[in-house]
């Protein structure tokens, strides 16, 4: 197609009329009155005088008309040359100030920095023989116990200070080296019988106290549930955690049910799982029907609790007596502060200690203490004699 096109645009390229033309070819249109008025390709044959034609672009329809002869008394060429003489005629401007090279003023020589102090510093032939002799790793070890910390890393200076002997062994290549740390093992798999410890709970087998099912992900979900319904005739089991186990709303409900109605439980760990507000809400609404859980974890869900559900949680925290330990990080400051103040004062009523057997209470509070807890003022006696 390129070596049609370029033998079809030529100069030397002769016309000739196309008797039979071919899709495809390219060929010059006349109109009516005879003239050439466009090029263009061949697109179909209709009929032997009548044929269907592409347009082609206007640079590639128009012959070659850069190297014409002048048509009028205008010469490019002269003109170009009158203008090439008349600029190497014409004087450069002076400048203002000629130059000449020649150099005026001083030199600049920039002056030697010296550091005052260390002119002024003279060890014992002793010590600088001792400094001279000494390698790149002492000379370090020596700069971090002095303070000059830039010369090596943060973990080697602090080794530096903690250690009698030379920790950096490298030298100034040290400091551009990145800390190497020892790789940390994976955490050994739960190896926790699944259906053995849940024959146990409903045996209500007195050497089973805790029951941890953490990071079993292939737990069903009425197991877990199964689990639930165990502890609510179970009186040995003080704490069950069922951290990573993928746990859902219907656990959640199942567990709450279980608050309800046991009074063995100390602690429930239910983290990390795919517990919903409403979910997390039940298992705190449960607290109202309990008095011996003290430990409880709902961190770290699938999907954030919300403002709502926080002021609810911090108001039944409020409301609550024996829980000591509540673990949820609150992204709100109010119920935040509320919750902490909740399990500040449940602590507070936790230290009063039986310690007769005679049913008398000795209290371990102070003063301010003592009036949080019940409400009430109360006077301090004191020595008369202490005052004076």
């Amino acid at each position: 197609m390129e070596d049609a096109m370029q033998t079809f645009y030529s100069q030397n390229f002769t016309q000739h009329h196309v008797s039979n033309p071919i899709a495809g070819q390219l060929v010059a249109v006349r109109g009516e009155d005879g003239e050439e008025v466009t090029r263009g390709q061949v697109m179909d044959v209709t009929d032997p005088d009548r044929v269907k034609n592409a347009l082609l672009p206007a640079g590639l329809r128009q012959k070659d008309q850069t190297k014409k002869a002048p048509t009028g008394t205008f010469q490019r060429d002269n003109l170009l040359a009158h203008l090439e003489k008349q600029a190497k005629e014409h004087p450069d401007r002076d400048d203002l100030v000629p130059f000449t090279g020649e150099k005026r003023g001083k030199a600049f020589v920039p002056k030697k920095m010296v550091d005052p102090i260390l002119e002024s510093v003279t060890l014992e032939p002793e010590l600088e023989e001792a400094l001279s002799s000494a390698t790149d790793a002492e000379l370090c070890d020596i700069a971090a116990i002095l303070g000059m910390h830039t010369l090596m890393s943060n973990q080697q200076y602090y080794e530096a200070l903690a250690s009698s002997t030379i920790v950096n062994k490298q030298g100034l290549n040290s400091v551009i080296q990145c800390t190497q740390y020892k790789p940390v093992p994976d955490e050994e798999p739960n190896a926790t019988d699944v259906e053995e410890t849940l024959m146990r709970v409903k045996r209500n087998d007195p050497d089973l106290v805790e029951v941890n099912l953490n990071n079993i992900k292939n737990i069903p979900i009425p197991t877990l549930k199964a689990y639930a319904e165990a502890l609510m005739k179970n009186t040995v089991v003080e704490r069950f955690s069922i951290v990573g186990t993928r746990s859902n709303d219907p656990v959640a409900f199942a567990l709450a049910e279980m608050l309800k109605v046991n009074s063995t439980l100390k602690s429930l760990n239910v983290e990390s799982n795919f517990i919903t507000g409403a979910g997390v809400m039940a298992l705190i609404e449960s607290l109202q029907n309990n008095n011996t859980l003290t430990e409880l974890k709902i961190d770290n869900q699938s999907q954030p609790l919300g403002n709502k559900v926080e002021m609810e949680i911090a108001s039944i925290l409020e409301k609550n007596t024996t829980l000591l330990k509540f673990g949820y990080h609150f992204t709100q400051q109010g119920p935040r502060l509320r919750g902490s103040n909740a399990m500040m004062n449940n602590n507070d009523l936790a230290r009063v200690v039986r310690s007769e057997s005679d049913g008398s209470i000795t209290f371990t509070l102070s003063v301010p203490e003592l009036e949080r807890a019940f409400g009430k003022k109360f006077k301090s006696k004191t020595n008369k004699k202490e005052k004076a």
